[in-house]
This record gives C-alpha cells, sequence and structure tokens, in this order.
C-alpha cells in the first residue's frame, strides 16, 4: 500500500531555494513523488510512497525547530497517484495575492473550529452562542463539483484568487451568521479566513484542518460527496477511500 499525505505549515523561510534543493534531495532518495511547494512564508506538501520512507522524510523535516509541529492527515492506496517528483520555489504556498492573509503577516493564525465541534455545530444547526451556522466553501467550482458539506454557501470561481470578489454579494448576508471558511486542507480556508477578518469580517473562522482533517477525525456527518484531491484518485470519500486507484501513468 501507498502512503499519501498532506501537509502545510506557515512559517517563515528566507532561504527558500536552498530549503527546496535539500527537500528534493531527500525527497527524491526516499523514492517520493508528489508536489513540495516552498516560499518565504511557509511550506506545502502532498507526497506520496513507502509508508517507511516517507515517514522518515517526516521525521527529518519534523527535526528542524521550524517543522515540529507539522501535521500530516493521511490516506492510502492501492497504487502511486503521481507520476513524478516536482519541487517548486513559489511567492506563496497557495496564491491569493492579498495582503493581512498569511498568520506571519497578522501575527497568529485565524480562529478555528475543530472537526467534532463543527459536527456538533452542523447537527445541531447553530453554534454554541446559538448563531445561524454558514460554511464557506473556498474552493473552486470543479473541486466542490465531487462534492462538500451541505447546505454551504459555494462561490462560482476557478482559482482562489477570485474569491474575495464573489464573496463581496453575500457578505450583507453574513452578518448574523457564524461563518467556518473550509477548504481541501487548510490553507485556503485560513488565509480566507485571516483576509476577511482584516478587512473587517470578524464572525469567519477556519475549519481546522480541512476537509481532509474533517473526514480523519469524525467521517462525513453533514457532508455530501467526496473530496477533491490533486492527484490520479480524483477524489477520497468521507473514509479517505479513493475514487479512483489505478496509479498515475509514469
Amino acid at each position: 500500500m501507498i502512503l499519501n499525505i498532506a501537509a502545510y505549515r506557515f512559517v517563515a523561510i528566507e532561504q527558500v531555494d536552498a530549503l527546496a534543493e535539500r527537500l528534493r534531495e531527500r525527497a527524491e532518495h526516499a523514492a517520493l513523488r508528489g508536489t513540495v511547494l516552498i516560499a518565504p512564508e511557509g511550506l506545502n506538501l502532498f507526497l506520496a510512497g513507502e509508508e517507511a520512507p516517507l515517514r522518515g522524510f517526516l521525521d527529518e523535516l519534523r527535526a528542524n525547530p521550524r517543522f515540529t509541529s507539522l501535521h500530516a492527515k493521511e490516506s492510502w492506496s492501492a497504487a502511486m497517484p503521481f507520476a513524478r517528483l516536482k519541487v517548486k520555489r513559489k511567492d506563496e504556498i497557495i496564491a491569493f495575492r492579498r495582503e493581512r492573509a498569511s498568520p506571519l503577516q497578522a501575527g497568529e493564525r485565524a480562529p478555528a473550529v475543530d472537526p467534532p465541534t463543527l459536527a456538533r455545530w452542523i447537527a445541531q444547526g447553530h453554534d454554541d452562542g446559538a448563531r445561524r451556522l454558514v460554511l464557506l466553501d473556498t474552493r473552486n467550482r470543479e473541486e466542490f463539483g465531487f462534492g462538500t458539506f451541505r447546505g454551504a454557501l459555494t462561490l462560482p470561481i476557478d482559482n482562489f484568487t477570485d474569491l474575495p470578489g464573489a464573496l463581496a454579494a453575500h457578505r450583507e448576508s453574513l452578518r448574523d451568521a457564524t461563518v467556518v471558511s473550509f477548504c481541501t486542507g487548510g490553507i485556503r480556508c485560513e488565509k480566507a479566513a485571516l483576509w476577511l477578518q482584516a478587512d473587517g469580517m470578524h464572525n469567519v473562522l477556519q475549519l481546522d484542518g480541512g476537509i481532509l482533517g474533517y473526514f480523519e477525525q469524525v467521517g462525513g456527518a453533514g457532508y455530501d460527496g467526496g473530496c477533491f484531491v490533486f492527484d490520479q484518485r480524483v477524489a477520497l470519500d468521507p473514509q479517505l477511500q479513493p475514487l479512483a486507484d489505478g496509479g498515475a501513468v509514469a
């Protein structure tokens, strides 16, 4: 079986190119495939490989104090879902192109709700303060076409950078709600929540760990369909089983 991991960490990285080269060497040595994105604001990983080498890669990465708290969301597949390894230097670990959208700029993470709490809120129809609950999907239309939280606010966008404009028409109607932003693994919903709070929308939380973290901890409570992933598995169901498991073409 192949272990698949998704992980990210917002942390200041000064020598981006040097770190990219070190991680490329270590990933190649471990015969890993997938994508490693490195930017001055942090690290974003989608990797797959044999269990022992991949866990060894993560252990070595976490030995660096900057990445000690890196949490990897795990799933399994019978086949390798990536054709090759790609290590890329980026300006952001996910492009948003907005100021005040990174914990490094804000000085702290956006307020978060954990999966068990969100599952409880969904079941009761409101948060613990009896405010109505709105789940804000920060992914694009292709992704939420495979599944999303029941009744979620979805936006007809193709790129994450389009979210602020698409959400503008809805902001007034969200004033009396507790808004929980969510995405695949947590990066986009964290950036969106931070930016929206800085832009005066103080009733926004992020779903800690995104959909994959939610599936890991509570399954599919309140969720319809699967979660699109960026590899040959196409999507994962709430039990983290792949929609397709034929592997990638080398």
